[in-house]
């Protein structure tokens, strides 16, 4: 159900990236799962996400659930990119597509990963990272993904805001590493960002 734009909210929350700003709406943006854009090819179905990459400096859009995180390069100042970001959502939600799936955008974009077919031990890494880790960046407009696990090497991408964010690559990764080493009472285990 799409909201008139007289009574949607937006509210842009800052970030640890200093190059990226989380909008929080009061309609739901994507019902289920999330999705990355780095590209407009990749949101042609989708009027609101491609209307955002009209934004000068705008390098990426994720969408989760009620949020939407914007990574730029910083050519607009913060006010001036949340304005024009707020301005796109209020007109484009009226005719944005919530329900949208995997399907409906282009296949550069990484669907979500059905879980079922992971090993034991990427299944417990993914029970860890949903309980300790994923809660917290979800709440600063990002997420990461399991990429692979080889050879006591775990491989993950960060999305969103998370993505090129100074923290997420010092001390969001050596918390990951050392929880993770904790939990599975593997101390030499690696997790490597790529």
């Amino acid at each position: 159900m799409n909201t008139a734009s007289e009574s949607l909210l937006v509210r842009m929350q800052p970030t640890p990236n200093p190059y990226a700003l989380k909008f929080i709406v009061n309609s739901d943006l994507k019902t289920e799962g999330k999705a990355t854009f780095y590209h407009p090819a990749e949101a042609s179905e989708l009027p609101l996400i491609l209307s955002l990459f009209d934004v000068p400096g705008v390098l990426q859009v994720y969408v989760y659930q009620n949020t939407l995180t914007i990574t730029h390069t910083g050519e607009l100042d913060s006010d001036e990119l949340e304005r024009m970001v707020v301005c796109i959502i209020k007109s484009r939600m009226p005719v944005h597509n919530p329900n949208f799936m995997d399907t409906d955008i282009d296949e550069a974009i990484r669907p979500a990963r059905d879980r079922s077919q992971l090993s034991s031990e990427v299944l417990a890494i993914e029970e860890i990272l949903d309980r300790t880790i994923r809660p917290g960046l979800q709440a600063d407009g990002g997420d990461l993904e399991i990429i692979s696990f080889e050879d006591n090497e775990l491989k993950i991408l960060y999305q969103g805001a998370c993505g090129g964010c100074p923290s997420a690559l010092m001390g969001t990764l050596d918390a990951i590493q050392n929880i993770l080493r904790h939990e599975l009472e593997n101390p030499s285990l690696k997790v490597r960002p790529i």
